[in-house]
């Protein structure tokens, strides 16, 4: 095993592969080790990333409506949570929606689509959407997250100047048929795959806090180590009223933070994401937790708010770090326009759907 964090550190940065053993470890240890695990997983962070903190920001082209029933999810068929509906926001829409997350910062537009995957229609659609943001932001990279990819599809994305696929594993093999019915885990690894033969950066990670043990937690990180994606998102489940998951409070901050640890240890060179539920789960932590994270979402979710975007902006300076190539100058530091930090979920009433300016 090893006697310290700082020794598994130094094996990482040897070129060392992490063990079940030591991940187990790191799951398992103590509130009086949080800070030298925070601290020896800083050192990888650092090593790879710097001081740099990348910035992305989410578009939901379509909310609700899906066919799909994952338990987790406030979009998923039968969901009775009160969020926003629509179908297909228009090309000029989106663009005025993805300006505003890469004015506040944004070096990357998450393009997302509820729904089980696109059609070819679909696909021509996001094509026609990036192509015009590309034009007007040719130094901004576009994820594009649509579900299940059929032949070709990740090809066309690719030509129409799509950068990165994002699609989550979510959870382990073993635990997959937990949580969804509609489709299957090797569904999911296998448009992962498509991604990243038609040369699209694949994106893939976690849903945590629905149940999974800490054996299932750590079959699903060495399977993202072995599909061996440039960039792993970290969901803490929010658990929306309405939704077979409501009520499920798991989660500590602490314990957060060991999972975050854990997916660096695994994966020390790869961008590491704290994604939605980060305000809830790691609430006073969430600081704490970019010294081991290099990447988060600013304001808004897909159907949750966020933290204040300039809240978002002042945390990553404030714990001493930059943002990674800001499409334009980051905004001075101001006051809190209103978050959604704290144990509740408050539904996105603003930005793509709405009238609303978004939360950036």
């Amino acid at each position: 095993m090893f006697n310290s964090f700082h020794d598994l550190a130094d094996q990482q940065l040897a070129g060392g592969t992490l063990t079940r053993g030591q991940a187990r470890t790191i799951l398992d240890s103590g509130d009086d080790e949080l800070l030298d695990l925070v601290a020896a997983a800083a050192r990888l962070r650092r090593a790879h990333f710097a001081d740099t903190v990348k910035v992305n920001y989410l578009v939901n082209l379509k909310s609700g409506l899906c066919p799909e029933d994952c338990t987790y999810c406030s979009q998923r068929l039968g969901s009775a949570a009160e969020i926003l509906k629509y179908t297909w926001l228009k090309p000029e829409e989106a663009a005025e929606q993805a300006a505003s997350g890469i004015r506040a910062g944004a070096s990357r537009v998450c393009l997302v689509a509820s729904g089980k995957g696109p059609t070819d229609r679909d696909v021509d659609r996001v094509a026609t959407m990036v192509a015009g943001l590309k034009q007007e932001h040719p130094q901004v990279e576009v994820c594009a997250c649509l579900g299940l990819l059929k032949d070709g599809q990740a090809d066309r994305l690719k030509a129409a100047g799509v950068d990165a696929y994002n699609h989550n594993l979510n959870t382990s093999e073993s635990n997959y048929a937990d949580i969804c019915t509609t489709h299957d885990y090797a569904d999911r690894v296998r448009t992962v795959g498509k991604a990243k033969d038609a040369g699209l950066s694949p994106c893939s990670g976690l849903i945590v806090g629905m149940g999974e043990t800490g054996e299932e937690l750590i079959d699903a990180v060495f399977a993202l180590r072995e599909l061996d994606a440039d960039s792993i998102p970290v969901n803490f489940l929010m658990p929306f009223e309405g939704t077979p998951l409501e009520g499920t409070w798991l989660l500590t901050p602490a314990h957060c933070l060991r999972i975050l640890a854990l997916v660096r240890f695994a994966c020390p060179d790869t961008e590491l994401r704290m994604a939605g539920g980060r305000e809830m789960h790691l609430r006073s932590l969430q600081p704490l937790a970019l010294h081991v994270a290099n990447s988060l979402f600013l304001g808004d979710y897909l159907t949750s708010e966020g933290q204040a975007a300039q809240a978002d902006l002042d945390m990553i300076a404030d714990a001493g770090f930059v943002v990674l190539a800001p499409a334009g100058p980051v905004p001075a530091a101001s006051g809190n326009d209103g978050g959604a930090a704290g144990a509740g979920i408050a539904i996105r009433r603003r930005g793509a759907g709405t009238e609303l300016a978004p939360n950036a």
